[in-house]
């Protein structure tokens, strides 16, 4: 059975798939872990859609990356 990106539970350990969609889901778990200051941004989007075999544990910690890199 297909991940539902919409209302499965995410964790940190959930997998990038396939079918992975920026959803209202999706944004809970990263404001959550990330902070309010949490936006998807186009690069941040292309990455997501290549990490396919990753987990959301990795892209919260590449998001984290990309911010501390702004700085």
């Amino acid at each position: 059975m297909a991940f539902d990106w919409h209302s499965d539970e995410i964790t940190r350990a959930t997998p990038l798939t396939k079918s992975y969609r920026n959803t209202q889901n999706v944004r809970r778990f990263f404001k959550a872990e990330c902070g309010d200051d949490f936006k998807f941004d186009r690069s941040f989007m292309a990455w997501l859609k290549t990490a396919v075999g990753q987990n959301m544990g990795d892209a919260v910690d590449e998001w984290r990356r990309r911010q501390a890199a702004r700085r």
